[in-house]
């Protein structure tokens, strides 16, 4: 059995500490003229690092703002992460690590999903590391380096048992030969030595200890083999706050750094010290009376038990609100209206989605938050990614990543 959950740090008036950081303030309103906006708080990407930062110990903060900073903008949740204590900047793709360098921003950046084919020069000569985990891989950075004539920096990915990325166990004494030769020949070195964790979300589980195990034993081969493996990371969110072990030099933050728990039925944001930074902010676009038994939505799927008024919010599916939070017996999504909730009625649509007033009149142009910060920011009553996550029956990662590019992003907070 693995080691029992870390507690949370109580709260505290510190937020470095992990105390929410709770300001009671109004939500944000979306810009006048938009009927929807997604509010980025970089304030609280900034103190969510910090708050991470504090539970690493001496080991580093990579941020990862893979997939458009996980819908919150890439290039500004980077720069605040960095001011909130991040050291390292982590991205999916190349052209993620290419949009960072062309901004300016100079921080270690590793890129880590190489296909075969990609041109792979512009990301050496901007000095962002790439990960390999195959022959083919290292021999195309190896490649690029020659062509630029710089040394490429690496980090080796092994496959530490969740048979997704990483180079096998019975490859790798192979890889870390051809390694040797890229290195002793100047075309590459290596900084790091990773992998990832298939279930640091459940902690305890058996798994995470034959990964810690499995990665150990990797990197004593490497250390056998003569190549130094460089920065060792293996922790995700999860492990990075619950599993002191895994955190090793360097631990990779997504989800945790944009204020949202990694393990909600283990911790709560608010339990973890952390404030979700994104708010997504509509307005009323019409209000109606409907007697009972209207039915409301495509498919009349659901029927008002009574008279009562309903709103139209101008969010659906097609800016990546979950279709699966309609409404349903037992629950569905919310959205905060004149500071209370209103249930969702009927199924969500591409463009629009219908809520329940409850007999109030609202105008239209009234503000509506669909998902915010919640208790966390001294509001308790506003709906959170992860309600919405539950709604649906997936993750809040999912939730916010696909709040697409209709709806504008603005960015609040000193780093704005």
């Amino acid at each position: 059995m693995g080691s029992p959950v870390e507690e949370a740090a109580p709260p505290t008036d510190d937020p470095a500490a992990g105390a929410p950081r709770a300001d009671g303030h109004a939500p944000p309103e979306p810009s006048p003229g938009l009927p929807a906006e997604a509010v980025v708080d970089l304030d609280a990407i900034s103190g969510n690092a910090g708050v991470l930062r504090g539970r690493l110990g001496g080991a580093q903060l990579m941020a990862v703002v893979k997939a458009d900073g996980y819908g919150h903008g890439a290039v500004p949740a980077a720069r605040a992460a960095l001011a909130g204590g991040a050291a390292w900047l982590g991205v999916a793709h190349v052209h993620e690590a290419l949009a960072l360098r062309r901004a300016g921003i100079s921080a270690p950046v590793l890129a880590w999903l190489l296909t075969p084919g990609l041109d792979l020069t512009a990301a050496v000569a901007a000095d962002v590391d790439l990960s390999v985990a195959a022959p083919w891989s290292l021999g195309e950075v190896a490649a690029a380096a020659r062509v630029t004539g710089r040394t490429a920096s690496i980090h080796l990915e092994v496959d530490t048992g969740m048979s997704r990325g990483g180079a096998s166990p019975a490859l790798w004494a192979d890889l870390l030969d051809a390694v040797a030769g890229h290195v002793a020949e100047g075309s590459v070195r290596v900084r790091g030595t990773w992998a990832h964790f298939a279930s640091a979300d459940t902690p305890g589980d058996a798994s995470v200890d034959a990964q810690l195990e499995a990665f150990s034993g990797a990197v004593a081969v490497a250390r056998a083999r003569g190549v130094d493996p460089g920065l060792l990371h293996h922790a995700n969110s999860p492990a990075a706050l619950f599993d002191p072990r895994a955190r090793f030099d360097l631990a990779r933050c997504g989800i945790a750094l944009y204020g949202l728990s990694p393990a909600p039925h283990v911790a709560s944001s608010v339990q973890l010290g952390l404030v979700p930074a994104m708010t997504l902010t509509a307005r009323l676009a019409h209000v109606r009376s409907v007697p009972a038994d209207a039915g409301v939505s495509y498919g009349l799927t659901h029927r008002t038990p009574r008279a009562t008024t309903l709103g139209l919010v101008p969010v659906g599916y097609g800016d990546g609100l979950p279709r699966h939070a309609s409404s349903r017996p037992g629950g569905g999504g919310a959205v905060l209206v004149a500071g209370r909730r209103r249930p969702v009625l009927g199924r969500v649509c591409m463009d629009q989605v219908v809520v329940d007033l409850g007999g109030e009149a609202p105008a239209p142009g009234e503000p509506v938050v669909l998902f915010g910060a919640g208790e966390a920011a001294g509001r308790p009553a506003e709906p959170t990614a992860q309600d919405w996550a539950e709604a649906a029956g997936t993750i809040a990662y999912e939730v916010v990543t696909r709040i697409g590019p209709r709806v504008p992003r603005r960015w609040t907070g000193g780093t704005a």
